[in-house]
C-alpha cells in the first residue's frame, strides 16, 4: 500500500467528475482513470490532471500502483468488476447500489474478507456530517424511541426508454436508483434491520419500477413507509418520529440541515452540519481513514447488506429480474 494512497475511477460520469474533484479538495489528483469510450477517459484525465489513462478497463486491475478503485459504472456491470478488482488486490469503493442483489453482495464480501480487502458502497448518508450528528441525538434517547420513520423521494423522468433509468439493460428503475438512499436512511435510524415487508408497485412501459409503497417494520416494532417514484415529482423528504419529537430531514441524501420539532412544547430546532457540496469529499476522506487504520466501521457495509437484502427481496416479490441476473 502506497502512503499517499492512488486511487483510480473506473466510469467518467457524473460522479466520477465529483469523485475528482473531490480529491482535489484532499490535495491530491486521481492517479488514472479507465472507461469503456476510451476517448472520453482520455478527455476525462486532461481535464483533471489524471497521470494514466488505461486502453482496456481490465488493465486498471493489474496495475500494481492502484490503491483504491471507485467503481463508478452502470448497476448491472458492478459485479463483475468487483471480482476482477477483488481478486488483484484492490480495496474498492462502489456507487450505490453496490450490486443488483443479495446473491452478488454477499459473494463479493466474501471474496474481500478472504482477501483482507476493504469493500463499500458509497452511500452518501453514511458519510454526511448531519446523519452522524442525528444518531448521536437518537441515541442519546433525549426523543425518546424511534417508532415510525415515512420516506419520499420521487423525479419526473421521462419516457425515454433507452435512458438509464428505464432501460433494463442499464438495470434501471427506482428501487436500485432511489429506493437505495431511502431504506438506507430507514435502516440506520432503527435499531434492527426491518423482516416484515410488505408492498406495492407498478411497471414502466419497459418492465423496470416505475412506482412502489413499501411498508417496513422490525422485531422491536420500529415501522417505515417509503414513496418511490421515477414518473412524478415527490420531495426528497425522511421524516423520523420518535415518542418525544420527530426529526425532519429536506433534500437527503446530501442533507447538510434538519430540523427537529419538540412534541410536547411544538418548538423547533435546526441542525446544520456538514456541507452538502462535500458529499464526495467526506465519503472518500472516510474509505481512505478506513484503508489506512484497517478500522470499516464508518464504511457502514453491514447496512449496505441489510439494504440490499430487503430490495433483492422486493424484487423477488415483484418478480422484476433484469435480463441475465441470477437470484
Amino acid at each position: 500500500m502506497h502512503e499517499n494512497l492512488n486511487w483510480a475511477v473506473l466510469g467518467t460520469g457524473v460522479i466520477a467528475n465529483e469523485m475528482a474533484q473531490a480529491l482535489q479538495k484532499m490535495g491530491k489528483s486521481l492517479y488514472a482513470v479507465g472507461n469503456r469510450t476510451h476517448e472520453k477517459a482520455v478527455t476525462f484525465a486532461e481535464k483533471y490532471g489524471v497521470s494514466k489513462v488505461y486502453d482496456k478497463i481490465d488493465d486498471m486491475f493489474y496495475d500494481d500502483a492502484v490503491d483504491i478503485i471507485y467503481i463508478a459504472s452502470p448497476h448491472n456491470t458492478h459485479y463483475a468488476f468487483m471480482e476482477q478488482a477483488l481478486l488483484h488486490g484492490k480495496h474498492l469503493l462502489v456507487e450505490k447500489s453496490i450490486t443488483l442483489n443479495s446473491r452478488e453482495l454477499d459473494k463479493m464480501i466474501a471474496l474481500a474478507n478472504e482477501k483482507h480487502l476493504l469493500l463499500a458502497e458509497a452511500m452518501t448518508i453514511w458519510h454526511m456530517p448531519l446523519y452522524q450528528k442525528l444518531w448521536e441525538i437518537v441515541k442519546s434517547g433525549e426523543l425518546g424511541k424511534v417508532q415510525i420513520i415515512t420516506m419520499n423521494f420521487g423525479s419526473f423522468k421521462e419516457y425515454d426508454m433507452k435512458n438509464r433509468f428505464f432501460n433494463m439493460d442499464l438495470a434501471g428503475g427506482a428501487m436500485l436508483d432511489i429506493g437505495v438512499y431511502a431504506l438506507s436512511i430507514v435502516r440506520s435510524f432503527m435499531d434492527e434491520t426491518p423482516d416484515d415487508i410488505v408492498s406495492q408497485w407498478k411497471a414502466s412501459p419497459t418492465g423496470s419500477d416505475e412506482q412502489a409503497t413499501i411498508l417496513l417494520k422490525n422485531g422491536s416494532g420500529q415501522m417505515a413507509t417509503v414513496a418511490l417514484s421515477m414518473h412524478s415529482k415527490q420531495p426528497k423528504r425522511a421524516m423520523i418520529s420518535c415518542e418525544q419529537g420527530y426529526i425532519e430531514i429536506m433534500e437527503y441524501p446530501r442533507a447538510d440541515k434538519a430540523v427537529i420539532v419538540d412534541a410536547n412544547t411544538g418548538n423547533v430546532r435546526e441542525i446544520a452540519c456538514g456541507d452538502t457540496a462535500n458529499a464526495l469529499y467526506y465519503e472518500m476522506l472516510d474509505m481512505e481513514n478506513a484503508v489506512k487504520t484497517g478500522d470499516a466501521s464508518s464504511m457502514h457495509l453491514a447496512y449496505s447488506k441489510d439494504v440490499m437484502d430487503i430490495m433483492t427481496r422486493l424484487r423477488k416479490s415483484w418478480n422484476m429480474k433484469y435480463p441475465g441476473e441470477t437470484w
